[in-house]
């Protein structure tokens, strides 16, 4: 347990930024099983749809330091190359 006052502030600090990532997680865990199940089906106009919506928020995570931009290019990279082979098959 903190004893000082800065350190109990960042503990407060701490636990805000914990509950905001893992609400920003959750809500990118979200959009990106949008975009697998849409592709599992075969719907070409919704996985884009869904792959448009999902890239906008795995970047806005990464800007805000809730996922390495690396990490981000990655998840973005993996659903754009699957929602790509749906245009080819």
């Amino acid at each position: 347990m903190a004893t000082h006052r800065s350190a109990e502030k960042r503990d407060r600090q701490g636990k805000k930024h914990q509950s905001r990532n893992v609400a920003v997680k959750s809500r990118t865990k979200t959009e990106i099983k949008k975009v697998l199940e849409s592709v599992e089906v075969g719907e070409k106009e919704s996985s884009e749809k869904a792959l448009k919506s999902a890239i906008k928020i795995i970047k806005k995570a990464a800007s805000k330091g809730v996922y390495h931009k690396n990490n981000a290019s990655r998840k973005v990279s993996r659903l754009t190359k699957k929602v790509n082979s749906l245009k080819k098959a």
